[in-house]
């Protein structure tokens, strides 16, 4: 899943990015209502999480920007909780409220029924050669034998197995798992799939995890 987080809070915008991240969802950030639409219009996302009290632009008024253009799911996150708030919210496009103070799992239940409603849930199975991830208990197998990873590691191989054969840049890693902008004098993505190779490729003869040089990784299996 690929979430687009519009929030000016730093403290509640990078508590939402870890949740998420940790969950295995794609993140990506604007802080600002100018940005936010910016973003939501220029990239694909299964719900977006839309702050009401935003500088530069209103959360409303890039709910109904968004909206003009886009179906993509919203969810109005908002210390606004009269009805008067709510109401125009929905009636601009949102298509639901979690308001705050609110506790994350809340807001990660109704943002899952968002994408099942729009139609836009991913496959809760994905393979390549042997290895087998299980989105739906969090379960990670190769060759009938259960893997654990860490949340992050988990993160890092869902991002990779959505898209077999699909080369990832370093900043796209860093980017969607970890939700920041990659610094090249960071070896943080190289050090997480080294952990991932030592757990998924290296008790194996068949490797899956390979590096492409000068750009950054990709998952396949290479024997038909």
């Amino acid at each position: 899943m690929r979430v687009l987080i519009i929030e000016d809070e730093p403290k509640v915008a990078a508590f939402l990015r870890k949740g998420f991240a940790e969950l295995g969802w794609s993140v990506d950030l604007a802080n600002d209502g100018k940005s936010g639409i910016a973003s939501a219009l220029a990239g694909t996302y299964d719900v977006i999480v839309l702050d009401l009290l935003l500088p530069l632009v209103h959360g409303l008024d890039v709910c109904k920007a968004i909206r003009s253009v886009r179906t993509t799911p919203i969810l109005m996150l908002t210390a606004l909780g009269t009805t008067e708030d709510k109401v125009k919210g929905l009636e601009l496009g949102a298509d639901d409220y979690v308001v705050k103070p609110f506790q994350f799992e809340e807001l990660v239940a109704r943002a899952r029924v968002l994408t099942r409603r729009h139609g836009r849930s991913e496959p809760e199975l994905f393979r390549v050669g042997d290895l087998v991830l299980d989105a739906e208990r969090r379960l990670v197998s190769r060759a009938g034998t259960e893997i654990a990873l860490t949340p992050r590691e988990y993160a890092l191989l869902l991002e990779l197995i959505r898209q077999p054969g699909k080369t990832f840049t370093r900043a796209e890693l860093a980017q969607r798992v970890w939700g920041i902008s990659h610094d090249t004098g960071t070896n943080i993505i190289d050090v997480y799939i080294k952990y991932l190779r030592n757990k998924i490729d290296r008790p194996y003869e068949r490797k899956l995890i390979h590096t492409v040089h000068g750009t950054g990784y990709i998952i396949r299996d290479d024997v038909p």
